[in-house]
């Protein structure tokens, strides 16, 4: 938080309780903390005389309750304030960097909802010299020093580039700046919501900018405050009640005992969210006991019963949603966003719902179903039918598709119960019995929280301590502290504990409802205590910013709420100098740069890790895997020493070898050898300083449903866009019909038709295509058929020509093995079969055409020679080694040039017309020639008649 918004925020907190102090930077989420950095000092009390600082400090106004820190100097600094009388305020050690990175990417965000798209207008500030809008993170321009820096670096070379860490993508700036900024255009999406702005290495002043990451969705809005509604609030002096959205982190609600309050950019701004009158009487709408947010809406539980809040209504569910009316204990929903994952049934759950002998799951859409009972879960763990069991709390794990019960039991002989887990795969709808079991006291309730790994690791708490189980649950026991044996609240004045957060990055914080907090990391078995941040009397949460950061969220007695970034990092290395306690490696490098990769048949995925270490220490690098064990692994392993240092280097590659050709069950093996695998690569020790080490990414072996094909050279923009009507005669159908086909050319579907001249062979070139585009040409077998029933086609190759030994099979032949399935059905990869083997198929007549083709095959699709046509060709992958999609994919071609052949009646009607007419005219030439000749004749008698007279 900036200086300013800490000195708004110091005025609340600062009403009553305890003397503490704490500090700020103009960076945010402290993120350069260097010693180019001002770092302001606040004490909250009456006791202050005036800071001790060392000598490489300076403040200044030394006996000022609020000032600015400068260190010269890169290193830890030990700072303390010096108070009245004789006890001593905590002192700090913070540790200042020498960083050349000063500068920082400044974004902001405008939606076009007419074409869906986002436009991020993005510059570059100094914090140290920014504009307090700027720092506050609510500018609508830059400042005239961030014009004038953004401008001058732009001179050098500099120019902003949005990255997207889930599918990849990579979106650029337009060409030119528009007033000291760059505007970079992107599609609204849900499921990449991950983007990362970085820059060139370009450096002004020997400054660089920082990368900025941060999280882009869907615009979401915030729930309306209606007039004359009433608050919905925990019960009176209870504490907050948080829940934020899996993968939208920025959406978070709070329920207080004054208000419940919304926000949809971590509190930046916020509303109350109220409820119509006369739904709740005034007891339950203070009575809330959990909350929950989702694409639904906002989920209440009040006295057993859920409730949902829309943007339109507030509604009670019940026996109408599958769910009971009554005894609800509690609801959950993930912690971990899994934006991609691998499911081969049905959909995924996103929030769980149970009574003490019922697991309901929800889904969208306020769709819910029954899936479990306790009298079903006795017979699974060898209960007895008169013992107690009951579900005493639900929570998901770190794997995408399962969670975990949490099962309360006891028997009519002991005082305590015990707590068992279960966990229940969505995908396999397996059961698991974990070897697992807490003593507790029959009062007590046992909270948990799985951390962000690859096999099931969790804490769970209950009012005083904290217990581990780590690696899959071979490592259990209390976190402990230096004194009092793990009992926290022994160190914390008898406080209880509140809630426990945990990030991706493996910490562990434990805040107490005084506000005390204490912290550990996954696989560590003890907890320390941390600096005092937060007045004991005021109401606080802990929540996770966009970035994955901690930051701290207060509610006021006023009815307002504000949010306070918190220095976890520097927080944990100052309590943990004094003890002296290093990290055992240097450096663990690795090139996961996805947590989610796509396994297809034939493909594989390497890994490249490194560690660096002090000679003699003996690390080595773990890779922890939790699935179906459907691959294998290949381990190469690179050693060496230097300068008192060893370096290992680890390549894993995971593969697939199964040959899918010509198997009883085709789609039996298919679904056996599919399945999602999270992977976990860490150091064999760790400790509370070493450096974020946690890379847990999942392998789904199976179909990418953004996996599809397409024919070269079709496409939808070189025709007229339009459907038409077509007729095709019944001979050349394959069926033999009675009367002609008339058929529809849906257009949208099969795109333009190749026009093309009937003396040309067509070769189809088949191309695959994924999420990010091209991929490459598909040079295994595929075959053509016709969509409606054309025959009159035919190829080029025999199958003597293409080397066959054996008769290959054909739509004829397998049409004739498989009369009972529609035609698209009849051959695919899960019958087929090579021809190129003695042993495989049996003899035949080898001049048959050979109707499989490939890319290099030169097989080619010919056409009639006495006729044209329309022909949509629907295409299908042959090989069976390929891929687990059935990637099919439609062409059309449309033949000319040739006169079609007159029909035999026409002919005949046309001969008997033209015969008709010769013997017409010849019969008319015999009486014409007839008169011509007596003509002649009578002409000639005369004049020999009339030449004896006159003579």
């Amino acid at each position: 938080m900036s200086a300013q918004g800490v000195a708004v925020l110091l005025s609340w907190l600062s009403c009553c309780g305890s003397a503490l102090w704490r500090y700020s930077s103009n960076s945010p989420s402290y993120h350069i903390f260097s010693t180019r950095s001002t770092i302001t000092l606040e004490y909250e009390g009456t006791s202050f005389l005036e800071w001790s600082v060392p000598g490489t400090c300076s403040v200044k106004n030394k006996s000022s309750p609020r000032t600015e820190l400068r260190c010269s100097s890169p290193g830890v600094h030990t700072i303390r304030p010096i108070v009245v009388g004789p006890d001593s305020e905590e002192e700090r050690n913070l540790s200042v960097q020498s960083s050349h990175i000063c500068f920082l990417w400044y974004y902001r965000v405008i939606s076009f909802f007419h074409n869906f798209t986002q436009v991020i207008i993005v510059w570059i500030y100094d914090p140290e010299n920014a504009d307090p809008s700027e720092i506050l993170r609510n500018a609508n321009e830059p400042s005239l020093n961030s014009i004038i820096l953004s401008k001058q670096l732009a001179t050098l070379g500099q120019k902003p580039t949005i990255f997207t860490s889930l599918q990849r993508k990579v979106y650029f700036p337009e060409s030119k700046m528009k007033n000291g900024t760059w505007h970079i255009s992107v599609p609204m999406t849900t499921d990449d919501v991950l983007k990362e702005i970085k820059g060139n290495q370009v450096a002004f002043q020997d400054c660089f900018i920082a990368d900025v990451l941060f999280l882009l969705t869907f615009p979401l809005l915030t729930m309306p405050e209606i007039p004359d509604s009433l608050p919905i609030t925990s019960p009176q002096g209870s504490q907050l009640i948080l829940a934020w959205a899996t993968c939208v982190l920025s959406s978070v609600v709070v329920v207080a005992d004054m208000e419940t309050f919304q926000t949809n950019d971590s509190f930046r701004t916020w509303t109350r969210i109220r409820v119509p009158p006369n739904i709740l009487t005034d007891d339950e709408r203070h009575n809330v006991s959990d909350v929950n947010i989702s694409w639904d809406g906002i989920f209440f539980l009040i006295n057993g019963i859920l409730y949902i809040k829309t943007f339109t209504a507030f509604k009670r569910l019940g026996r109408n949603e599958n769910l009971p009316d009554g005894g609800i204990m509690g609801i959950s929903s993930r912690k971990w966003c899994w934006a991609r994952h691998l499911l081969k049934s049905k959909i995924r759950s996103i929030f769980a719902v149970w009574t003490k002998s019922e697991l309901y799951l929800g889904y969208p859409l306020l769709k819910f179903m029954k899936i479990m009972t306790t009298e079903k879960l006795k017979s699974l763990l060898n209960i007895s039918p008169t013992d107690t069991l009951t579900i005493h709390n639900v929570e998901y794990t770190g794997h995408p598709l399962e969670i975990a019960l949490l099962l309360s039991y006891c028997s009519a002989y002991t005082v305590n119960k015990k707590i068992y887990v279960v966990i229940y795969n969505e995908d396999t709808e397996q059961w698991m019995n974990q070897d697992f079991a807490l003593d507790v006291p029959s009062d007590t309730f046992v909270n948990a929280h799985f951390l962000y790994s690859a096999l099931p690791e969790l804490v769970l708490w209950d009012k005083h301590r904290v217990y581990y189980c780590y690696h899959n649950f071979t490592e259990t026991g209390v976190i402990q502290t230096p004194t009092e044996f793990g009992n926290l609240s022994r160190l914390s004045q008898n406080s209880t504990i509140h809630i426990i957060f945990i990030d991706y990055y493996g910490n562990v914080v434990v805040k107490m409802e005084n506000n005390i907090m204490f912290y550990f990391k996954a696989n560590i078995k003890d907890a320390v205590k941390l600096h005092a941040w937060t007045n004991s009397t005021l109401k606080s949460a802990v929540s996770m910013s966009s970035s994955g950061l901690m930051y701290l969220i207060y509610v006021f007695e006023n009815g307002t709420i504000r949010p306070q970034e918190y220095p976890l990092r520097l927080e944990a290395k100052s309590v943990t100098f004094n003890s002296r306690e290093k990290c055992p490696y240097v450096a663990f490098l690795n090139n996961i740069f996805s947590v989610f990769f796509f396994l297809d048949k034939g493909q594989n995925v390497s890994i490249w890790t490194q560690i660096v270490y002090p000679e003699n220490v003996g690390l080595y690098i773990v890779v922890e895997s939790y699935g179906p064990n459907i691959l294998q692994e290949t381990y190469q392993v690179h050693y060496e020493v230097a300068l008192g240092y060893c370096t290992k280097t680890m390549t894993v590659t995971f593969f697939q070898n199964v040959n899918y050709e010509a198997v009883d069950d085709y789609f039996k093996l298919q679904h056996q050898n599919t399945g999602l695998l999270l992977l976990h690569m860490r150091p064999s020790d760790s400790a509370r300083p070493c450096p974020i080490s946690q890379k847990v990414f999942q392998i789904a072996v199976g179909c990418n449903p953004h996996k599809y094909i397409a024919v070269k050279g079709f496409n939808k923009k070189e025709c007229l866009q339009h459907d038409f009507f077509y007729h095709i005669e019944k001979s050349y159908l394959r069926n033999k019909p009675s009367k002609n086909l008339r058929v529809k050319y849906n257009w949208k579907e099969y795109g333009c038709p190749l026009r093309l001249d009937f003396r040309e062979k067509f070769h189809p070139l088949v191309q695959l295509y994924n999420e990010n585009g091209y991929v490459e040409d598909v040079e295994v077998n595929f075959i053509v058929w016709e969509i409606h029933g054309r025959n009159d086609y035919s190829f080029n190759n025999t199958m003597k020509k293409s080397g066959c030994l054996n008769e290959a099979q054909t739509w004829k032949s397998m049409i004739e093995l498989n009369k009972h399935l529609p035609l698209e059905e009849v051959w695919g990869p899960e019958n087929y079969k090579h021809c190129f083997s003695y042993a495989i198929g049996k003899p035949g007549d080898l001049n048959q055409p050979y109707e499989i083709i490939n890319k290099s095959n030169y097989n080619h699709l010919v056409w009639p020679v006495d006729h044209s046509g329309m022909y949509v060709f629907r295409v299908k992958i042959l090989d069976p080694n390929y891929s687990f999609c059935n990637l099919t994919t439609i062409f059309a071609i449309e033949t000319f040039g040739m006169i079609p052949s007159p029909s035999g009646y026409l002919v005949a009607a046309f001969l008997f017309v033209l015969m008709l007419l010769f013997f017409s005219i010849l019969v008319l030439s015999y009486f014409h020639y007839m008169r011509i000749y007596k003509q002649c004749i009578y002409e000639t008698l005369n004049k020999y008649e009339r030449t004896p007279k006159n003579n």
